[in-house]
């Protein structure tokens, strides 16, 4: 999956090391507070970045849902979800990047 980070992430984490590591400790902590399994958070996570209208959010939460099992029909249907509460155009740019990801043979 690193080849997907872009390079603003990869040199913040260079630049400022004990703020990833505090970072990547708080996301464990919000992963294990509740009963939500991985899957299940994967596609939460999914909504937000779609609610958020970030493609680089979009496509990274698509890549970590499916290697926790998420399937590419549940990926989608988060998206189509979100045209009744964050509008139509959002699902569709949203469902554009969540293709990007998949491919066409998903």
């Amino acid at each position: 999956m690193s080849e997907h980070l872009p390079q603003v992430y990869v040199a913040f984490r260079k630049g400022f090391p004990e703020i990833a590591q505090r970072l990547d400790a708080l996301a464990m902590a919000t992963e294990s507070a509740g009963p939500l399994d991985e899957r299940a958070q994967r596609l939460v996570k999914l909504a937000l970045a779609v609610a958020k209208e970030s493609p680089g959010a979009v496509r990274s939460n698509v890549r970590k849902a499916l290697e926790a099992g998420d399937s590419a029909d549940e990926i989608r249907h988060v998206v189509l979800l979100a045209i009744t509460t964050c509008g139509f155009p959002t699902a569709v740019a949203s469902m554009q990047w969540v293709d990007e990801v998949l491919g066409s043979d998903a």
